[in-house]
């Protein structure tokens, strides 16, 4: 269950890092609320593409956003999960240095997606995005970007009550025993795919209750910590990126989560041994994702389930609804901004 929130309202548009707030080698309190202003920038500006059919407009939009807002912070930033390798992605790119104190600001490692769930944007669906989780310098796994199988569950469980290597039938049961409830009482979240059908199929015949979704996995995995949503179990194959930005997530509100990378040919194989996965067929538990202290911010684009989207109101003024963890204090404030245009 997620602690306690605390909603905070802003508008302002001011830096408030400094050098010497950040001298320690540690991530700074100030940067929980400045990841936010981050993800604030992303969503507000794929907002103005919801529901105009543009999927490359409205994340093009978000990744200026989001890298002007990252130049913006004293820190000597590396961007380790983007939008893809250099020769594909003009900015924000794996490798990218951001902020604006290279080689003297604290050096944070950043995974991020300026718009999670583009296609869901561009038509106006739910559960749309922007989402990040900085750590320490080498505390983010570089994971390549391929698919990776994932399971996750929220907090309260004890440790061992997933496996990815067993059954659906086998992970569904062993939740329902560690619940105390029957396992036609699970409800598991999948993403709404072809290659998940065997999945479905094999859930719906222990009768568990299947919460398909269009996009959005991130906010499909962080779902199982929320009590609120009813999601006990997330399956399924997705993003490896996404699969640590939610690992990133879970490290703060709890949780437990196994991924294993999918390699479709020799070329993906390739490009996992060139950001120094060595075992490939390595299943990664939660702090082999994300260690030490992370934080991880997101804002709503569109409505979800886990956030309200962006609001455009009378006289130019928008209201966004974001939510930032942070691991080493288990805290999770939920942030309520106001922007005057």
């Amino acid at each position: 269950m997620l602690p306690a929130s605390m909603s905070i309202s802003t508008n302002e548009d001011g830096q408030i890092m400094t050098a010497t707030q950040t001298a320690s080698n540690n991530l700074d309190r100030v940067l929980v609320l400045e990841m936010v202003r981050v993800t604030e920038a992303a969503a507000i500006a794929a907002s103005k593409l919801i529901g105009r059919g543009d999927e490359k407009a409205a994340d093009a939009a978000a990744v200026e956003a989001m890298r002007t807002a990252f130049n913006n912070l004293y820190m000597d930033g590396t961007v380790v999960i983007g939008e893809g390798e250099r020769d594909e992605a003009p900015m924000l790119y794996i490798g990218e240095k951001v902020g604006n104190a290279p080689g003297k600001g604290p050096k944070i490692d950043i995974a991020l997606d300026p718009l999670e769930g583009t296609t869901i944007t561009a038509k106006a669906g739910p559960n749309a995005l922007a989402v990040l989780a900085i750590a320490e310098e080498g505390n983010l796994l570089n994971a390549p970007d391929v698919y990776m199988e994932k399971i996750a569950v929220g907090p309260g469980y004890d440790e061992g009550v997933i496996d990815l290597n067993k059954s659906v039938s086998d992970n569904v049961k062993s939740v329902a025993k560690a619940k105390g409830v029957e396992p036609s009482d699970i409800i598991v979240c999948v993403l709404d795919r072809p290659r998940h059908e065997a999945i479905i199929d094999e859930l719906r015949s222990l009768g568990c209750g299947v919460m398909l979704i269009p996009d959005g996995d991130v906010a499909g995995v962080i779902a199982v910590t929320n009590p609120d949503t009813t999601i006990d179990l997330y399956m399924g194959t997705g993003g490896a990126p996404e699969g640590v930005l939610a690992a990133a997530a879970l490290r703060c509100v709890g949780g437990q989560f196994q991924g294993r990378l999918v390699f479709r040919n020799e070329d993906e194989r390739a490009r996992a041994r060139k950001w120094g996965v060595e075992d490939l067929d390595k299943i990664y538990k939660l702090e082999e994702l994300a260690k030490g202290d992370v934080i991880f911010a997101a804002t709503g684009v569109t409505d979800g389930s886990l956030l309200e989207g962006v609001k455009r109101l009378r006289g130019g003024t928008m209201t966004t609804e974001s939510v930032v963890m942070r691991a080493s204090s288990g805290t999770v404030r939920w942030v309520k901004g106001e922007h005057r245009g």
